[in-house]
C-alpha cells in the first residue's frame, strides 16, 4: 500500500505560511499544534510525527493544577518546539500558556504556586501561572540543562557544563584553527558525543530577581553529574529545609570509569561546604535520591553489582539521623523506574513493570515492614508518577496511544486530563493487541504481544513481522514509540509478534539476567518459538514472515539470518551489533561488553566470553540467504556505523539483495523528523518488496 494512499490530510503540514509569529520573536516560526484529517483510519509516518508528545509534569503545591509541556514537529521545517499546558486536575479548564519560537522545559512551580520557572534558550525564566510576565533570571555562559529551586526559594541548583580536557588549542595556541583530539584515556566518546566537557551541578542564591554567587559544588572534580547521557535534575534533590543537597556522580575517570558503573548519593551541606557520600559501600548504580517530606529519610534507586548495567534497580531507603538503610523492593521482583513519596512521608508510590505492563504501586513503609500494593491494572504503560493531595499524576502510554497526563485516585481510577490526541487518534482504527503466552524449548511460558492490522479479516492470510526487541535488556512491554511503532507495522496489514525473550525485566530477576553471557543462545530460541507459533495460525502466511529489530534486535537479526532455516523471506537491522569482537573494541561502555559478552576476545581461558564471540552474527554470514536491509547512524558512538557497513558488505559480497540506510547526522536513534520519516518509508517499501 503506497503512503500517498493513506497520508493525512494536514492544513498546510508542508510549509510554514500559517504559523504564527510571536512579538519579541523576529521571524522565528513557532511551531505548533495543526489541524488533522485523517482519511482512511490508518496510522501513518505522518501522523505519527504529528502527534503531541506529552511531558514535563508538575503539580502545582496546592495539588490543583497540573503544568504539562507537548511537544510539536513541523516535518517541512524538521523541527520540534514544546509549549507549556495547564490544566485542572479534574480534566477541566486546560490552557495554553506559552507560544514561542523555541522550546520551554523544566517546569516547576514556585512562590508557592504564583510563579511557574522553566528553561528557555537554556536560561532559567519565570512567568506567571497564565503565561504572562516573562522574565528571565539567569545568564550562564554555556547555558543550563536543568535547575531546582530550594524548598525556602532562597537557593537554586542548576546543571552547566564545565570543560574536562585540554584541546589542541589549550596546548598549542598557535594551532588555533587544528580539528585534531588529542586522547590518552578511554571515555573520550560516548553515545554520540565527544568527551571534552561534563556537566556539573552549580548553586547560586536567590533574592527573588537574580542570581549572586554561583559556586560549582564539584569545581576542580572531572566527574559528571548529572549521569550522562540519560541523567539530568531527577538525580537531584533538595531537603525539605534546604540546608542540603543530594546529588548523584560517578567520581571515575577513563578507563575506571569505562569499566565501572559504580555511581553514589553524595550530599552537600550548603552552610559548611561540606560533602559526604551516602553510599559509599553500595557497589552499583545509586541514583535519583529523593528526601521524605518530614526531612528523616532518604529514598534512592539502587543496583547491587558492579559493571551490570541492566541489574535489577531496586528502592531504599536510609534514616538520615541512625544511618539505618531499609531494602524496599527486596523481596518485589520486579525493578522500580521512578518514584515519589506521599505527603506524610508513610508511603513511596512507584512505576514498575511487571509482566509486560508498567503500572502504579503503592510501597508502604515502617522501619519494622514493607508492603506493596498494586494501584493500577490495564493493558498500558506508566512512565512517571507524581503525588498530591491523595491522587497521583503520571504519564500514561500503550502500543496505540501515546503518552498522556493521568490523574489516579487511590482505588485505582484513572482519567485523561491532558486529551492532547484524542482528537487525532478517534479518526484512527487502531489494530488489536492480544497477550499470548507461548511456550519455549525450555518449557517456560513466554509474554508475547501480538498486534493485528486494523479491519482484521481471520479469513484472509497476512505476512507477519517478529519484533526483535533492543537492550538487550529492555521489556516488550505497552510502549509508544516514533521509531520502532507496532501499530503503524499492522497498518500496513502486517501482523506483528513481539515476544518477550529471555533476557527482558518484568518477569523476574532470574529471566531478565539469563541473556549474559548467552548472546545467540536461549534467547534467539525464544524468537523462533514465538514466530513458529504464529506461522501455524491459519490468519498467517507462514511463506511470508520478516524479521526486523534495533540495537540488541539488530544484532537479532543478524544472527538471525545466518541461522533461521529459511523460515524468513525479507530482513531489516537497525544500529546492531555484527562483528562481536569488533564491538569490544569500537563501543565505549566497556562495562556492558565485560559484563553482558564475559569479557574479552583475547581471553583464551574465558569460557563464558569464547562462547559469546563464537556467536558472532558475522560468523554464519556463509549462511546468510535472504534479502536483508540495514540502516544506522554515523554519530552512533554506542554501536559504531562501521557495524552496519560492514553487514551490508558481506550481503553485497555475497550476493544477496542488500539495502545499506545511513545517516550522517544521526545517533543511536532516528530523531530528526524527515529522517523518521524517510525511515519508515524506506523500512515499509523494502518489507512491501519482498513480503507482498
Amino acid at each position: 500500500m503506497k503512503y500517498a494512499n493513506y497520508i493525512l490530510i494536514v492544513m498546510f503540514l508542508f510549509t510554514a505560511c500559517t504559523e504564527k509569529k510571536s512579538a519579541d520573536a523576529g521571524d522565528e516560526t513557532i511551531i505548533g499544534k495543526k489541524p488533522v484529517e485523517v482519511i482512511d483510519g490508518r496510522m501513518s509516518a505522518e501522523i505519527l510525527q504529528t502527534l503531541g508528545q506529552v511531558g514535563d509534569v508538575a503539580v502545582s503545591p496546592d495539588g490543583k493544577t497540573v503544568l504539562y509541556g507537548v511537544t510539536y514537529t513541523d516535518i517541512a521545517l524538521n523541527k520540534r518546539n514544546r509549549e507549556f499546558f495547564t490544566v485542572n486536575i479534574d480534566g477541566s479548564n486546560k490552557q495554553q500558556i506559552t507560544s514561542s519560537p523555541k522550546s520551554e522545559s523544566n517546569g516547576q512551580w514556585i512562590d508557592g504556586g504564583k510563579k511557574i520557572a522553566f528553561l528557555y534558550d537554556s536560561q532559567i525564566w519565570t512567568m506567571n501561572p497564565d503565561g504572562k510576565g516573562r522574565t528571565q533570571l539567569s545568564s550562564v555562559e554555556k547555558g543550563i540543562e536543568g535547575f531546582k529551586f530550594s524548598p525556602d526559594g532562597k537557593k537554586i541548583l542548576f546543571i552547566s557544563t564545565v570543560k574536562s580536557v585540554k584541546t589542541a588549542a589549550d596546548r598549542y595556541p598557535d594551532l588555533d584553527k587544528a580539528s585534531g583530539r588529542i586522547i590518552d584515556s578511554l571515555m573520550y566518546k560516548h553515545w554520540d558525543e565527544w568527551v571534552e566537557a561534563v556537566p556539573h551541578p552549580f548553586l547560586t542564591d536567590f533574592d527573588g530577581h537574580a542570581l549572586t554567587g554561583i559556586i560549582d559544588i564539584m569545581e576542580g572534580e572531572p566527574y559528571e553529574s548529572p549521569l550522562r547521557p540519560f541523567g539530568g535534575i531527577e538525580q537531584f534533590d533538595w531537603s525539605p529545609d534546604s540546608k542540603t543537597l543530594a546529588y548523584t556522580s560517578r567520581k571515575k575517570t577513563g578507563k575506571e570509569y569505562a569499566q565501572s558503573t559504580n555511581s553514589d548519593i553524595y550530599f552537600y551541606n550548603t552552610e559548611t561546604k561540606e560533602t559526604k557520600n551516602m553510599t559509599e559501600s553500595m557497589m552499583g548504580y545509586d541514583t535519583n535520591p529523593k528526601f521524605s517530606p518530614d526531612g528523616k529519610y532518604i529514598a534512592w534507586l539502587s543496583m547491587e553489582r558492579d559493571g551490570y548495567e541492566s541489574d535489577k534497580n531496586s528502592l531504599f531507603v536510609q534514616n538520615i539521623e541512625t544511618g539505618k538503610k531499609i531494602y524496599l523492593t527486596a523481596d518485589f521482583d520486579y525493578n522500580a523506574d521512578d518514584f515519589c513519596w506521599n505527603d506524610s512521608s508513610s508511603s513511596i508510590y512507584i512505576v514498575s513493570c511487571v509482566k509486560g505492563t508498567t503500572q502504579l504501586f503503592e510501597v508502604k513503609i515502617t522501619e519494622a515492614s514493607v508492603q506493596i500494593t498494586p494501584i493500577t491494572q490495564g493493558q498500558h504503560d506508566y512512565t512517571s508518577v507524581a503525588y498530591s493531595n491523595g491522587r497521583l499524576i503520571g504519564l500514561r502510554q500503550s502500543m496505540s496511544a501515546p503518552n498522556e497526563v493521568y490523574a489516579v485516585s487511590p482505588d485505582g481510577k484513572e482519567t485523561n486530563i491532558s486529551q492532547e490526541n484524542t482528537d487525532i487518534l478517534k479518526q484512527i482504527t487502531m489494530g488489536k493487541v492480544e497477550e499470548r503466552w507461548i511456550k519455549t524449548t525450555d518449557g517456560k511460558d513466554m509474554l508475547t504481544w501480538i498486534v493485528y492490522p486494523p479491519n482484521f479479516d481471520p479469513s484472509k492470510k497476512y505476512p507477519a513481522l517478529l519484533y526483535c526487541q533492543g537492550g538487550p535488556q529492555s521489556t516488550v512491554s505497552q510502549f509508544w514509540s516514533v521509531r520502532w511503532n507496532l501499530q503503524l507495522m499492522a497498518a500496513h496489514d502486517y501482523i506483528v509478534v513481539a515476544p518477550n525473550r529471555r533476557g527482558l525485566p518484568g518477569f523476574g530477576k532470574a529471566w531478565n539476567e539469563q541473556i549474559s553471557g548467552d548472546y545467540g543462545g536461549q534467547n534467539m530460541k525464544d524468537y523462533f518459538s514465538a514466530i513458529d507459533a504464529m506461522a501455524k495460525e491459519p490468519f498467517v502466511d507462514a511463506n511470508r514472515l520478516g524479521c526486523t529489530g534495533a540495537s540488541y534486535g539488530g544484532f537479532s537479526v543478524y544472527w538471525i539470518a545466518g541461522n533461521h532455516n529459511k523460515r524468513f523471506k525479507a530482513f531489516w537491522a537497525h544500529a546492531g551489533i555484527f562483528n562481536l569482537e569488533a564491538q569490544y573494541l569500537e563501543t565505549e561502555e566497556m562495562w556492558f561488553v565485560n559484563w553482558d559478552l564475559g569479557g574479552s576476545f583475547w581471553d583464551k581461558s574465558n569460557k563464558v566470553a569464547q562462547n559469546s564471540y563464537v556467536n558472532s552474527p558475522h560468523k554464519f554470514v556463509d549462511k546468510w540467504d535472504t534479502p536483508i536491509a540495514i540502516s544506522c547512524g554515523e554519530k552512533d558512538y554506542r554501536i559504531l556505523a562501521s557495524q552496519g557497513m560492514m553487514a551490508f558488505n558481506a550481503a553485497q559480497l555475497r550476493g544477496i539483495p542488500s539495502r545499506l540506510l545511513i545517516f550522517p547526522n544521526e545517533n543511536h536513534w532516528i530523531l530528526q523528523p524527515q529522517n523518521g520519516i524517510l525511515f519508515q518509508r524506506e523500512f515499509f517499501r523494502w518489507f512491501d518488496q519482498w513480503l507482498k
